[in-house]
């Protein structure tokens, strides 16, 4: 899998549809998380691929939300995105607003860890620390069995994401826990800048 588009540019594009903090901030998350995991995962060498189709996954949300993933491959064929990149983004709405179904590893962990950042970074808030330095699974466990935190959060994704992976929730959460940590510090500062 190769990109098409630079990294560069795939943050123009983002900025292009998108201009609210929080939907920025989930982007670059997304982006980290997919850099951690095709790193982990044994996909270094795609490790590009997979955080640009995180930090794009998203792009026509804020501005199109009842067109999520209907839109966005018009938007992405106009910023240079290529076709392989445009059907992973797809995929990540599978069962939602998308009836492309993840298949290659990349595109089930965007599936499976997209709502699950959302979760948890809802949750790392909740800490005196704000942060997911410090975060455990067993904290995790709780706000999930909680239908009322983070309530957007889908639960039937996260719990099918982990299915689609054969992984057990557990190891979705820990995993995704330590993606996390692996950008906090980089995100903040990209956010510091966003908003000056």
């Amino acid at each position: 899998m190769k990109s098409k588009i630079t990294r560069e540019d795939a943050l123009e594009l983002l900025k292009k549809y998108n201009k609210e903090p929080f939907h920025i901030q989930h982007a670059l998350t997304v982006e980290g998380v997919m850099r951690w995991y095709a790193n982990e995962l044994g996909f270094a060498d795609e490790d590009d691929y997979w955080a640009i189709t995180g930090l794009l996954h998203d792009i026509d949300f804020e501005l199109y939300p009842e067109e999520h993933c209907q839109k966005a491959p018009e938007l992405l064929r106009e910023g240079g995105v290529g076709e392989d990149m445009i059907r992973s983004i797809c995929s990540h709405g599978y069962g939602i607003c998308s009836d492309i179904e993840p298949e290659h590893e990349m595109e089930k962990v965007l599936f499976a860890a997209d709502e699950l950042t959302g979760l948890i970074g809802a949750a790392a808030l909740m800490r005196p620390s704000k942060s997911v330095m410090d975060m455990e699974v067993s904290s995790i466990k709780k706000k999930f069995k909680d239908k009322r935190f983070a309530a957007g959060c889908s639960r039937d994704v996260i719990r099918e994401g982990a299915l689609k992976l054969g992984w057990e929730l557990n190891d979705l959460f820990e995993k995704t826990i330590l993606a996390m940590r692996s950008c906090e510090e980089s995100i903040s500062k990209a956010m510091e800048e966003y908003s000056a």
